[in-house]
């Protein structure tokens, strides 16, 4: 029953992926002959298709794996890591970019281990809870399993990257859910983690200036409001039906590095209202898909496993939108599948990857019981 669905799935996500790589090409080349920049106009656009075929050897690998062997050994993926993540904040190992340390830079390419993290957590999480029952689990082997999972999150933040972050601490959260661990472990603690984590960002000045951004862009048109103010302009400019393919003006330097977090402001500028709500049914139609993959799971791993994947996917679709549109602060989510981003891109599709192969173990097994 699932084969249908999995052909909409992979659909859905090519498509995403090739209108991303157009408007990748359509920004940067629009950059590269407005600033008259010496590379090609073709560059950035070689780069993602490069990302996204090994992207599809590591989907492969994982496949051909599989997602049992994956968890089994997640606890040294989550080790090795934690490693790399190190590597990224010492000096001339781990390459600054606008203050933040995040990657590690390796043959004129950049790595980002931390968008691996945000799959190897779960991988992890899944391990530990398939040996227990989660409902029956004590507050001692919670504490242990919390302990470990907030060094990577510490490291991250250290970064700093808070919006990966956020995103990593949400999905232990849904973990949390769906494998239906006591309320009372970590309802409390969660509390008090936004409580202190609120008040420690009320005092660290590029959160607080992040959030004035966010609530008056217009009073730092020439700093961090500048990108939310004319990504504001040119989704409103879109209008409808937008200007036409290739014809955003933002893109001529008005919205700066627009190929990376802000493509989708571009895009609403070309492609109007219309493209927009196309591009979200996409993206409605790999969370569909993918909590049904989850629903129809044979075992608790894939349930797990499909879930958070989902999530995961979504959940950056709709930060990002979010952000785009003005009704969210700015949080460094790039657009699944769309925006600009190597190891992003790598891990998306890895974890794409890993969905399709718990969709196929699942078929496998209904088939068999049905024999």
């Amino acid at each position: 029953m699932l084969t249908y669905h999995r052909l909409l799935l992979l659909l859905s996500i090519s498509s995403i992926f090739v209108m991303g790589l157009v408007m990748i090409f359509n920004t940067t080349s629009a950059e590269v002959l407005d600033l008259a920049l010496a590379k090609s106009t073709h560059q950035a656009l070689f780069k993602q298709i490069l990302y996204g075929c090994a992207g599809l050897i590591l989907a492969a690998g994982v496949w051909n794996y599989g997602y049992r062997r994956l968890i089994a050994i997640s606890p040294y993926l989550l080790a090795f890591f934690c490693f790399l993540l190190v590597l990224t904040l010492i000096p001339g190992v781990g390459r600054e970019v606008n203050g933040s340390k995040r990657w590690i830079a390796i043959a004129g390419f950049s790595f980002q281990p931390s968008e691996f993290v945000k799959y190897i957590i779960p991988l992890y999480m899944i391990h530990r809870l398939l040996f227990i029952d989660p409902t029956e689990m004590s507050f001692k082997s919670f504490l242990k399993l919390g302990g470990i999972l907030v060094v990577p999150i510490l490291l991250i933040l250290i970064e700093p990257n808070n919006g990966t972050a956020g995103v990593i601490a949400l999905v232990v959260i849904v973990m949390c859910v769906l494998s239906r661990i006591p309320f009372k472990y970590w309802a409390l603690p969660l509390c008090i983690l936004m409580i202190v984590g609120g008040i420690s960002a009320y005092h660290l000045p590029y959160v607080t200036a992040r959030f004035k951004v966010y609530l008056h862009p217009e009073l730092d048109l020439k700093g961090k409001g500048h990108q939310p103010y004319q990504a504001k302009i040119a989704a409103g400019s879109g209008q409808l039906f937008g200007r036409g393919p290739g014809n955003s003006l933002q893109k001529l330097s008005y919205l700066p590095e627009a190929q990376n977090d802000y493509i989708a402001a571009i895009y609403a500028e070309e492609f109007g209202l219309i493209g927009v709500c196309g591009l979200i049914l996409l993206y409605m139609c790999v969370g569909y898909i993918g909590f049904l993959i989850a629903h129809t799971a044979q075992d608790r791993g894939a349930f797990y496993l499909a879930g958070v994947i989902t999530f995961l996917i979504c959940f950056q679709a709709f930060m990002n939108l979010g952000v785009v549109s003005g009704l969210l602060p700015s949080t460094g989510l790039n657009l699944p599948f769309f925006s600009q981003g190597g190891t992003s891109l790598m891990a998306n599709i890895m974890g794409l990857g890993l969905l399709l192969e718990c969709a196929q173990k699942s078929d496998d097994e209904e088939e068999d019981y049905v024999t």
